[in-house]
C-alpha cells in the first residue's frame, strides 16, 4: 500500500544520527545516503519497499511538522518498541506518551510515542500478542 514516507529535515547529520540509531533497533539498513541532497532513505533488509526517507523539504522551505500527521513504524516486538523509545529520547526526542498497551485500539497494542528532533510526530509500535 505504502511505497515511502518522507520525513522534512532541517539538519541532515542531527536528523541522520537521530534516525539511523533508530532504525538500527528496528533492523532496518541503509539503502542511501546523500549528505549533498540532502536525503536518506532506509528499508527492511532484503525488502525494496516501503522506504523511511528523510530529507529537506523540496520547495526549499524550512520543515515544519503537521498537526495531525504521525508516522508508526512497526516493531517485532515490544522490547524493541522500548529500545526504541529510549533511544529517541536519548537521541534528543521528546515524549509523546511512554511505551505501554493502547487497548483502546486493540488488546494487543503497544506502542510508544514521541517527537523527532525537528519536530515530527512518531510511534513505534507492536502487536504481537504475548505469549
Amino acid at each position: 500500500m505504502i511505497s515511502h514516507v518522507y520525513i522534512g529535515i532541517t539538519d541532515f547529520e542531527r536528523a541522520f544520527a537521530f534516525y539511523a540509531a533508530l532504525m538500527q533497533e528496528l533492523g532496518f539498513v541503509v539503502k542511501f545516503r546523500d549528505p549533498k541532497v540532502p536525503w536518506a532513505g532506509w528499508m527492511q533488509p532484503g525488502v525494496a519497499r516501503p522506504l523511511f526517507v528523510i530529507g529537506r523539504p523540496y520547495d526549499g522551505r524550512s520543515a515544519e511538522p503537521g498537526n495531525g500527521h504521525m508516522v508508526a513504524l512497526l516493531a517485532k516486538s515490544r522490547d524493541v518498541v522500548d529500545r526504541c523509545f529510549e533511544t529517541a529520547i536519548g537521541g534528543g526526542a521528546d515524549c509523546e506518551g511512554a511505551p505501554g498497551l493502547r487497548p483502546q485500539y486493540h488488546p494487543d497494542y503497544y506502542g510508544a510515542y514521541f517527537r523527532d528532533p525537528d519536530g515530527n510526530k512518531l510511534c513505534v509500535c507492536c502487536h504481537t500478542p504475548l505469549n
